[in-house]
Protein backbone atom coordinates (compact mmCIF):
# COMPACT_ATOMS: atom_id res chain seq x y z
CA UNK A 1 0.00 0.00 0.00
CA UNK A 2 2.62 2.48 0.49
CA UNK A 3 5.05 1.27 -2.37
CA UNK A 4 3.05 4.06 -4.65
CA UNK A 5 4.60 7.05 -1.98
CA UNK A 6 8.06 5.57 -1.41
CA UNK A 7 8.41 5.80 -5.41
CA UNK A 8 8.22 9.37 -5.40
CA UNK A 9 11.89 9.70 -4.35
CA UNK A 10 12.70 7.46 -7.70
CA UNK A 11 10.62 9.52 -9.51
CA UNK A 12 11.90 12.70 -8.38
CA UNK A 13 16.06 11.75 -8.54
CA UNK A 14 15.71 9.50 -11.56
CA UNK A 15 14.21 12.24 -13.65
CA UNK A 16 16.99 14.51 -12.74
CA UNK A 17 19.85 11.38 -13.10
CA UNK A 18 18.87 10.28 -16.29
CA UNK A 19 19.00 13.61 -17.72
CA UNK A 20 15.27 13.23 -18.64
CA UNK A 21 14.30 16.46 -16.54
CA UNK A 22 15.47 19.42 -15.18
CA UNK A 23 15.62 20.06 -11.58
CA UNK A 24 12.49 22.50 -11.64
CA UNK A 25 11.09 19.99 -14.36
CA UNK A 26 11.42 17.05 -12.07
CA UNK A 27 9.61 19.38 -9.07
CA UNK A 28 6.77 19.82 -11.40
CA UNK A 29 6.76 16.38 -12.74
CA UNK A 30 6.88 14.65 -8.31
CA UNK A 31 4.21 17.24 -7.93
CA UNK A 32 2.03 15.83 -10.52
CA UNK A 33 2.46 12.06 -9.36
CA UNK A 34 1.76 13.08 -5.90
CA UNK A 35 -1.18 14.51 -6.79
CA UNK A 36 -2.45 11.74 -9.26
CA UNK A 37 -1.52 9.05 -6.24
CA UNK A 38 -3.47 11.20 -3.87
CA UNK A 39 -6.66 11.04 -6.04
CA UNK A 40 -6.85 7.93 -8.12
CA UNK A 41 -4.95 5.76 -5.60
CA UNK A 42 -5.73 6.98 -2.23
CA UNK A 43 -8.59 8.92 -2.85
CA UNK A 44 -7.25 10.81 -0.17
CA UNK A 45 -7.67 14.56 -1.85
CA UNK A 46 -11.21 15.77 -2.63
CA UNK A 47 -11.77 18.60 -5.36
CA UNK A 48 -12.25 21.20 -2.55
CA UNK A 49 -9.07 20.15 -1.27
CA UNK A 50 -7.50 20.73 -4.26
CA UNK A 51 -8.95 24.15 -4.81
CA UNK A 52 -7.69 25.02 -1.39
CA UNK A 53 -4.13 23.92 -2.26
CA UNK A 54 -3.78 26.13 -5.71
CA UNK A 55 -5.29 28.99 -3.86
CA UNK A 56 -2.59 28.76 -1.01
CA UNK A 57 0.18 27.74 -3.72
CA UNK A 58 -1.09 30.55 -5.71
CA UNK A 59 -1.18 33.12 -2.78
CA UNK A 60 2.30 32.29 -2.25
CA UNK A 61 4.40 32.17 -5.64
CA UNK A 62 2.27 36.23 -6.42
CA UNK A 63 4.06 37.19 -3.05
CA UNK A 64 6.95 35.41 -4.14
CA UNK A 65 6.99 36.39 -7.55
CA UNK A 66 6.64 40.22 -6.27
CA UNK A 67 9.74 39.96 -4.49
CA UNK A 68 12.03 38.43 -7.63
CA UNK A 69 10.37 41.22 -9.51
CA UNK A 70 11.56 43.77 -7.20
CA UNK A 71 15.35 41.95 -7.23
CA UNK A 72 15.23 42.14 -11.16
CA UNK A 73 14.63 45.81 -11.41
CA UNK A 74 17.24 46.32 -9.03
CA UNK A 75 19.58 44.10 -10.90
CA UNK A 76 18.76 46.17 -14.81
CA UNK A 77 19.82 49.17 -13.16
CA UNK A 78 22.80 47.71 -11.52
CA UNK A 79 23.88 46.66 -14.81
CA UNK A 80 23.01 49.78 -16.67
CA UNK A 81 24.93 51.89 -14.30
CA UNK A 82 27.95 50.24 -15.13
CA UNK A 83 28.49 49.83 -10.91
CA UNK A 84 29.98 46.36 -11.82
CA UNK A 85 32.93 47.80 -13.41
CA UNK A 86 33.24 50.46 -11.21
CA UNK A 87 33.70 48.19 -8.26
CA UNK A 88 36.17 46.56 -10.08
CA UNK A 89 38.32 49.59 -11.44
CA UNK A 90 38.29 50.57 -7.75
CA UNK A 91 39.52 47.28 -6.20
CA UNK A 92 42.40 47.35 -8.38
CA UNK A 93 43.21 50.93 -7.97
CA UNK A 94 43.73 50.23 -4.03
CA UNK A 95 46.46 47.22 -5.11
CA UNK A 96 44.81 45.11 -2.14
CA UNK A 97 46.80 41.96 -0.77
CA UNK A 98 44.72 38.56 -1.49
CA UNK A 99 43.68 38.12 1.90
CA UNK A 100 42.52 42.02 1.55
CA UNK A 101 40.70 41.76 -1.54
CA UNK A 102 38.95 38.09 0.01
CA UNK A 103 37.86 40.55 2.99
CA UNK A 104 36.52 43.38 0.39
CA UNK A 105 34.80 40.66 -1.74
CA UNK A 106 33.31 39.00 1.24
CA UNK A 107 31.79 42.32 2.35
CA UNK A 108 30.75 43.40 -0.72
CA UNK A 109 29.00 39.93 -2.05
CA UNK A 110 27.52 39.57 1.36
CA UNK A 111 25.90 43.05 1.08
CA UNK A 112 24.95 42.82 -2.59
CA UNK A 113 23.64 39.36 -1.69
CA UNK A 114 21.10 41.08 0.59
CA UNK A 115 19.49 42.96 -2.28
CA UNK A 116 20.83 40.76 -5.62
CA UNK A 117 19.51 37.73 -6.87
CA UNK A 118 22.29 34.93 -6.31
CA UNK A 119 22.30 34.41 -10.24
CA UNK A 120 22.72 38.20 -10.74
CA UNK A 121 26.00 38.73 -8.77
CA UNK A 122 27.39 34.99 -10.88
CA UNK A 123 26.76 36.63 -13.65
CA UNK A 124 27.33 40.33 -13.61
CA UNK A 125 29.60 40.75 -10.43
CA UNK A 126 31.87 37.79 -10.36
CA UNK A 127 32.81 38.05 -13.99
CA UNK A 128 34.60 41.83 -12.73
CA UNK A 129 36.17 40.29 -10.04
CA UNK A 130 37.98 37.37 -11.63
CA UNK A 131 40.50 39.11 -13.30
CA UNK A 132 42.02 41.17 -10.05
CA UNK A 133 41.78 37.37 -8.05
CA UNK A 134 43.88 35.48 -10.92
CA UNK A 135 46.37 38.62 -10.82
CA UNK A 136 47.00 38.12 -7.10
CA UNK A 137 47.54 34.73 -7.14
CA UNK A 138 44.38 33.55 -5.58
CA UNK A 139 43.33 30.02 -6.35
CA UNK A 140 40.08 30.04 -8.41
CA UNK A 141 38.40 27.26 -7.05
CA UNK A 142 38.55 28.77 -3.43
CA UNK A 143 37.35 32.18 -4.83
CA UNK A 144 34.18 30.21 -6.73
CA UNK A 145 33.68 28.72 -3.36
CA UNK A 146 33.96 31.83 -1.08
CA UNK A 147 31.70 33.59 -3.77
CA UNK A 148 28.83 30.76 -3.55
CA UNK A 149 29.18 30.68 0.21
CA UNK A 150 28.85 34.54 0.45
CA UNK A 151 25.83 34.31 -1.72
CA UNK A 152 24.11 31.89 -0.04
CA UNK A 153 24.53 33.81 3.31
CA UNK A 154 23.29 37.55 1.30
CA UNK A 155 19.93 35.13 0.93
CA UNK A 156 19.13 34.82 4.49
CA UNK A 157 20.61 38.00 6.05
CA UNK A 158 17.98 40.79 7.12
CA UNK A 159 16.65 43.01 5.98
CA UNK A 160 15.54 41.66 2.43
CA UNK A 161 17.12 38.20 2.48
CA UNK A 162 15.02 36.73 -0.46
CA UNK A 163 15.05 33.16 1.26
CA UNK A 164 14.26 34.77 4.50
CA UNK A 165 10.48 35.63 2.88
CA UNK A 166 9.73 32.84 0.89
CA UNK A 167 10.30 30.44 4.27
CA UNK A 168 7.87 33.54 6.55
CA UNK A 169 5.77 32.96 3.94
CA UNK A 170 5.71 29.33 3.91
CA UNK A 171 5.80 28.41 7.10
CA UNK A 172 3.09 31.27 8.02
CA UNK A 173 5.46 32.76 10.69
CA UNK A 174 5.87 36.73 11.37
CA UNK A 175 9.48 37.58 9.28
CA UNK A 176 10.45 38.93 12.84
CA UNK A 177 10.34 35.69 14.54
CA UNK A 178 11.86 33.90 11.57
CA UNK A 179 14.50 36.59 11.67
CA UNK A 180 15.25 36.37 15.62
CA UNK A 181 15.75 32.66 15.28
CA UNK A 182 17.80 32.66 12.33
CA UNK A 183 20.52 34.84 13.75
CA UNK A 184 22.29 32.23 15.75
CA UNK A 185 22.45 30.34 12.32
CA UNK A 186 23.83 33.10 10.45
CA UNK A 187 26.61 33.82 13.14
CA UNK A 188 27.91 30.27 12.37
CA UNK A 189 27.98 30.56 8.68
CA UNK A 190 30.14 33.80 9.18
CA UNK A 191 32.12 31.96 11.01
CA UNK A 192 32.49 29.19 7.98
CA UNK A 193 33.29 31.88 5.72
CA UNK A 194 36.00 33.14 7.68
CA UNK A 195 37.44 29.94 7.91
CA UNK A 196 37.63 29.14 4.55
CA UNK A 197 38.23 32.89 3.76
CA UNK A 198 41.56 32.60 5.96
CA UNK A 199 42.47 28.63 5.03
CA UNK A 200 42.03 27.88 1.42
CA UNK A 201 43.26 24.83 2.38
CA UNK A 202 39.59 23.93 3.64
CA UNK A 203 38.42 23.82 0.57
CA UNK A 204 41.45 22.93 -1.94
CA UNK A 205 42.33 19.32 0.01
CA UNK A 206 39.56 17.77 -1.64
CA UNK A 207 39.58 18.63 -5.04
CA UNK A 208 44.01 18.26 -4.81
CA UNK A 209 42.96 14.53 -3.10
CA UNK A 210 41.16 14.08 -6.61
CA UNK A 211 43.90 15.61 -8.63
CA UNK A 212 43.31 19.40 -8.89
CA UNK A 213 46.84 20.58 -9.42
CA UNK A 214 45.74 24.60 -9.05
Amino acid sequence: QALPSLMMPVVLLGGIYSGATTPTEAAAVAGAYALLVSVVLYRSVSFADFYRSVLVSARTSASIGMLIGGALVFNYVVTVENIPQSVSALLQAWQLSPTGFLILVNILLLLLGCVLEGTTILLVIVPVLIPTARALGIDLVHFGVVVVVNIMLGLVTPPYGLLLFIMARIAEVPFRDLVRNVLPFLGAMIGSLALITFFPGLVLWLPRLLGYQG
